[in-house]
Formats: structure tokens, sequence, C-alpha cells
């Protein structure tokens, strides 16, 4: 078999294998002793899982000094993991900052409005008055027409009668 592309040192010779051998299943590649290491830890694992009856939790094993001293961390997310049992359907969850908002806005709003209606605002008075004063100015408009179509048919009337008079 070939050694490889140079001789080597005598401690490390590089084997390669042959392509039949593959194949046939007769070569098999030989373990390294980290290989070896991982299978047994591994068995070590599977026997002791067996062993346990009760598995512990991260409350109850803590690494490093974590176990020794209890410390309140603000940023520490905790798991909210809930099984579909454990799940309240009667309790509401409470909206959030911007939902909140949102609600509070929008009952602003029809409260605004509700008033607007009954007049009681600063634009509704406004706004009123400034009706109040469009409708009069009407008003005076429509009296004034009036006027003018009364004495346009009075002169109509003063000419057809002179008209008259004067055949």
């Amino acid at each position: 078999m070939g050694r490889g592309k140079f001789k080597g040192k005598p401690t490390g010779h590089r084997n390669f294998s042959h392509p039949d051998d593959i194949a046939s299943g007769i070569y098999t590649r030989p373990r390294t002793f980290k290989q070896e290491v991982a299978e047994e830890e591994i068995e070590k694992v599977s026997e002791e899982e067996e062993v346990e009856e009760e598995p512990e939790t991260y409350e109850q094993k803590r690494k490093g000094t974590v176990g020794i001293i209890e410390i309140e961390n603000p940023n520490l997310v905790k798991a909210k993991n809930m099984k579909a049992k454990d799940i309240d359907m009667e309790r509401r969850t409470e909206p959030s900052r911007r939902e909140r908002e949102e609600l509070e806005k929008q009952k602003a709003h029809e409260r605004y409005m509700r008033l607007q209606e009954q007049g009681k605002t600063e634009q509704a008075k406004k706004d009123l008055e400034r009706l109040a004063l469009i409708r009069q100015q009407r008003v005076e408009a429509s009296k004034k027409r009036e006027a003018e179509k009364a004495a346009k048919e009075e002169k109509k009337k003063k000419l057809e009668t002179s008209k008259s008079t004067n055949k």
C-alpha cells in the first residue's frame, strides 16, 4: 500500500485504505483514543440516567457561586413553560403599555366628540357662534331680497299704470 506523498518519520506512518477493502467491509478504521473515551462517557451517562429516580431541576442544582449567593437579577429571563392543563382560562392578561395608551386615546376622542355634539367645548361654542352669525346674515339677506323684489314689483306696477294712463 502507498504511504502518501512523503515517507515521513518512523513514528507516524500515513496509511490509506483501498476502495476494495472499504466496499467489502473488511477494513475498519482504527478507533482513536478520543472516540473510545467519548463512547465510555456516553455509556456512563446512560447508566446514571437509569439509576437516577428524580431529575434535578435548575433551581435544585446550580453551578458556580449562584448556589451560594442568592441574587435578584432583574435581567434574568426565566423560562415561561406552562402546560395546557395549568393555564387559567378565566384570568385576563393586562394590555401592554402601547395597547393601554391606544385605548385611552380612543376613549378621550369619544368623550371629546360627545362634548362637541353637546356644544360644551370651546371649539363647539365658536362654531355655534359662527353658525348663529351666518344664519343672521342669511335672514338679513333674504329680507333685503324680499324688499328689493317688492320694490321692483311696485316700480313695474307704476310703469304699467303710467303707460295705461298715457294711452
